[in-house]
């Protein structure tokens, strides 16, 4: 088992080497765990959204390096010098991660040799010890078994490999982030600015005497949800946009191209459907680009087309109403975040940004591609797996203090949060002690339908114990926050966030 375990490592680590000259998308490991996170099933992806946020993707990993582990151990305990069954087993391992390589996006079929490298080198491993240091009974036995101190030179050679094989994963994978890293690409670039900047945003947006978050989110801590087990790394002059499908032109833009086009500023609040009641998986930011809507109409958008299919340079899909592209809301390709290029986990060098929409519906990062059709017509990645093609985002509120557990002195505290309702705005939002009457918090000041609104509310808090504050909130239509529990699936969570908290006494 030790020496099929040394043999995948050793695999593993050729595989690395082999994918630096060819480039990330030849990387087998990550086209693996790319394909494991297609097919893990929705409610095990939410779980694991929701319980390990951007942890997912190292739990997901390290779980597929256990199994890889797991599987070698046993090809190991099958291998005979006369009955290779356990090399068998690694062709065919190296056979899926080909497999793997050549379904995703953007390669060809020479990347698939980097996983055919680390197969035979994997056979050849597992050969060399089973015939060195556990050959067969029917064999001739040798004089390995004989020979003083055998066990311990095995085990030496076969700890030996395993480290050389691991130390040439990580150096493979050190070294092939390195070459195509595009941070100086990305560090060269300065962010264009509109001739009309986007409104100030006035102080009395954030209320005082309650902690709250920032208005605008600083990028380091805007949250990440999407489906890239590595990152997809995509220079500036390689970058291209192509708008096809029902329009009466084609067009191919560059990036260079966009100069043509007018500088737009937009503060966003941006929400994934995956956030759960009370999560956090929402974000503001200052989005500065180009309307999508001006992209669009250079190639004249046919009467009956009702979705566009943005791609991403990994093949993720997302299908956007033509309506949400176009209706005047600041839907934009946007190339900076918060004054400074995209970060590269965020889409450097263009992604999408439509107000309005939860993400899997509109938010697409390192997008290259837009295709006009319709809805009866094409299906997008999340929607292919059960999700609503259609996405607006739902009114939602969420206490931010106090958090769960926390206690509160007796006397005056003010609690706090957020609330939401993008495309339509927050009128009002009110608090519930207990089971008391629900009494409307005080709102920050209003910066526009697309953004998030923060609240405060005082309170005087007198009785020791255990309570409970739920919020609701009403956005601008004049609907009522629903009280109805639901969950993110198929088109995002509902209810109303409740936090327990202990009163203190003197």
């Amino acid at each position: 088992m030790l020496g099929g375990i040394a043999a995948a490592a050793v695999a593993l680590g050729a595989a690395q080497l082999a994918a630096i000259p060819l480039g990330a998308q030849a990387d087998a490991r990550t086209a693996v765990g790319s394909t494991v996170i297609d097919l893990t099933p929705n409610p095990i992806r939410d779980w694991l959204l929701q319980t390990l946020g951007s942890g997912g993707k190292l739990f997901l990993s390290v779980t597929v390096l256990i199994a890889i582990a797991a599987v070698a151990a046993i090809a190991g305990s099958l291998e005979t010098p006369r009955r290779p069954v356990g090399s068998l087993i690694f062709v065919l391992a190296g056979a899926l991660g080909a497999a793997a390589v050549l379904s995703r996006s953007g390669t060809a079929p020479l990347d698939a040799l980097p996983a055919a490298v680390g197969a035979v080198c994997g056979v050849l491993t597992l050969r060399f010890l089973v015939r060195r240091f556990w050959p067969d009974a029917s064999d001739d036995p040798g004089v390995v078994r004989d020979e003083p101190n055998a066990g311990r030179r095995a085990t030496l050679v076969t700890l030996g490999l395993l480290t050389v094989g691991a130390a040439s994963g990580v150096v493979g994978s050190m070294v092939g982030r390195w070459t195509s890293s595009v941070a100086g690409d990305r560090s060269a670039f300065t962010v264009p600015r509109p001739a009309t900047p986007a409104p100030p945003i006035p102080a009395a947006v954030t209320p005082d005497g309650v902690a709250l978050p920032r208005f605008v989110t600083p990028a380091t801590d805007f949250f990440r949800v999407d489906t890239a087990l590595a990152v997809p790394q995509l220079r500036r002059d390689d970058w291209q946009l192509r708008i096809h499908g029902m329009v009466d032109r084609e067009i191919v833009y560059e990036f260079d191209d966009l100069t043509a086009f007018d500088v737009v500023d937009a503060v966003v609040t941006l929400t994934c459907v995956s956030n759960p009641v009370g999560g956090d998986l929402i974000s503001t930011g200052v989005w500065t680009g180009y309307r999508i809507a001006d992209l669009l109409a250079r190639s004249g958008i046919r009467p009956d087309a009702d979705m566009v299919l943005s791609t991403s340079v990994d093949g993720f899909t997302a299908g956007t109403p033509v309506e949400a592209l176009t209706d005047g809301r600041d839907a934009l390709l946007a190339v900076g975040l918060n004054g400074e290029p995209l970060p590269l986990e965020h889409g450097y060098p263009a992604r999408l940004v439509v107000p309005g929409l939860y993400g899997y519906v509109s938010a697409t990062k390192w997008v290259v591609d837009l295709e006009v059709t319709r809805f009866d017509r094409a299906q997008a990645y999340w929607t292919r797996q059960g999700w609503a093609p259609r996405a607006p985002i739902k009114t939602q509120s969420r206490i931010d203090v106090p958090r769960p557990g926390q206690q509160v002195p007796v006397g005056p505290v003010t609690f706090g949060g957020v609330a939401w309702a993008q495309n339509r705005g927050v009128r009002a939002v009110k608090v519930r002690i207990d089971h008391g009457p629900w009494r409307p918090a005080e709102l920050g000041a209003p910066y526009s339908n697309e953004t998030w609104r923060l609240w405060s509310f005082p309170w005087q808090a007198e009785r020791p114990g255990t309570h409970t504050i739920t919020v609701r909130a009403t956005d601008n239509t004049g609907a009522v926050q629903t009280a109805q529990r639901v969950g993110t699936v198929p088109d995002g969570a509902t209810g109303w966030h409740t936090v327990d908290f202990t009163v203190t006494g003197d």
